[in-house]
């Protein structure tokens, strides 16, 4: 340990007989579908909830006391680097991810928020030289400090842009210099309070512009990542343009990128969108822009995004079953966008809920696997589209209107209608999980 903040906790290891602080089923050496375990589930650790969150929620202030708290000086930026690797340490994290705000203390300028921010990615670069754990994905934090509250790329004030395309360029750059496999925009400004007093039409093609200038950034400097754009219908802006997974795959489309771009996809978002979580998956899997997840859980009787660690291990069975039908994760991975609640103080509860997280995701990854090998589903999705592959079925595809109100006005075209066996489905899956 280099901070005795996590002082006592041991690096968990996989015991599935334990009764204590272990993995039951996440065993990194595991071999699924012919791969490790680790390799299929990436498991990043997202340095802001779990060290730049102070506790606060929108009723109350800070709950947490920690060594680097307040988050206000380079010295404690460093302790709270010191801690983030330990706990990287414990977990035998492989990942972990940061936006620009986590790391360092804002500054005056814009220069000095720049060098203080060269100066953890310098420590940081010390630190992975000798650990394991690797940058999954860095990103820009353009939403908390009040320049950004009529957004980023989105801005009615041009000089913001700019400055956002300098935030931009400063986390890229770091990005490929930690050897990070994705940079990711989320744009939780990038939406409107109200119509009063938005152009949509401009601050959507101001948002195509600025994407492109990543996009061609990216090329520039060789950043061999993938980029990613991660969907959220609200909250914090009363409406966002990356709404859901459909929707931004018709903004990518619009502004010639979705041959560039990918998305991530948080389980959380989606349910705000009002879909399921393996929902936004397969679609962005259908449409070729699937790329990564943020993993977490939010209270179905709140109305906001509570960002809690998984629990439940259907819905996570359901959506690792679409990620590896897609192919499973190429640079992207299961990042935990979750924190524990503000009433666990200790040390020993952010590796308890990493550790519980880890295993649901891992239990859901060998009961999706299990559904695979079995290949009952597939083959239930085989025989309801049968007609599909037939003679006839081939046939209409490649007919025209007029030609299949003919043979339908004959008779010779008469559906009758088959059973879905919604019912029998759910048993199935139900059988695994």
């Amino acid at each position: 340990m280099t901070h005795p903040f996590f002082a006592g906790i041991e690096p968990v290891r996989y015991d599935p007989e334990s009764t204590g602080l272990a993995y039951r089923h996440y065993n990194p050496d595991e071999i699924v579908l012919g791969k490790r375990m680790e390799d299929h589930l990436r498991f990043a650790v997202a340095y802001w909830h779990s060290f730049a969150w102070e506790g606060g929620d929108p009723f109350g202030g800070q709950t947490f006391e920690r060594p680097w708290h307040p988050q206000d000086a380079m010295a404690r930026a460093r302790v709270k680097a010191d801690c983030a690797f330990d706990l990287f340490d414990i977990l035998g994290a492989p990942f972990f991810c940061w936006h620009d705000a986590d790391i360092r203390p804002e500054a005056a300028t814009f220069r000095e928020s720049h060098d203080r921010f060269q100066e953890i990615i310098a420590y940081f670069e010390e630190k992975m030289a000798t650990r394991k754990t690797r940058l999954l994905w860095g990103t820009a934090n353009m939403f908390s400090h009040r320049r950004w509250m009529a957004g980023a790329a989105t801005n009615p004030d041009p000089e913001v842009f700019a400055y956002a395309a300098a935030t931009v360029k400063m986390c890229m750059d770091a990005t490929h210099r930690l050897g990070g496999e994705n940079y990711v925009l989320w744009g939780g400004r990038e939406g409107y309070e109200t119509l009063l007093n938005t152009d949509m039409g401009a601050e959507l093609d101001h948002m195509g512009r600025f994407l492109n200038m990543v996009v061609d950034y990216k090329h520039k400097i060789g950043f061999k990542g993938t980029i990613l754009v991660e969907p959220k219908p609200q909250e914090p802006s009363k409406h966002q343009y990356d709404y859901d997974v459909a929707t931004c795959f018709g903004f990518l489309q619009k502004y010639g990128l979705e041959k560039e771009v990918k998305l991530n996809i948080e389980q959380g978002h989606a349910i705000l969108a009002g879909h399921s979580f393996e929902h936004e998956i397969a679609t962005a899997a259908a449409l070729g822009v699937f790329g990564s997840i943020d993993m977490n859980r939010n209270d179905y009787q709140s109305g906001w995004d509570t960002d809690q660690f998984p629990n439940n291990t259907p819905e996570v069975a359901l959506a690792y079953y679409h990620i590896l039908k897609a192919g499973g994760f190429t640079s992207g991975g299961t990042n935990f966008d979750a924190k524990i609640r503000r009433q666990s103080l200790d040390a020993e509860d952010l590796v308890a809920a990493h550790v519980g997280g880890m295993d649901i995701c891992a239990r859901g990854l060998k009961a999706a696997a299990a559904m695979i090998e079995d290949g009952g589903l597939d083959a239930a999705l085989a025989e309801r589209y049968a007609g599909w592959a037939s003679e006839k079925g081939r046939g209409i595809l490649a007919s025209d209107l007029a030609a299949l109100s003919a043979r339908v006005m004959s008779g010779e075209i008469d559906p009758q209608p088959r059973s879905g066996r919604q019912e029998i489905l759910e048993n199935y899956v139900n059988r695994f999980v």
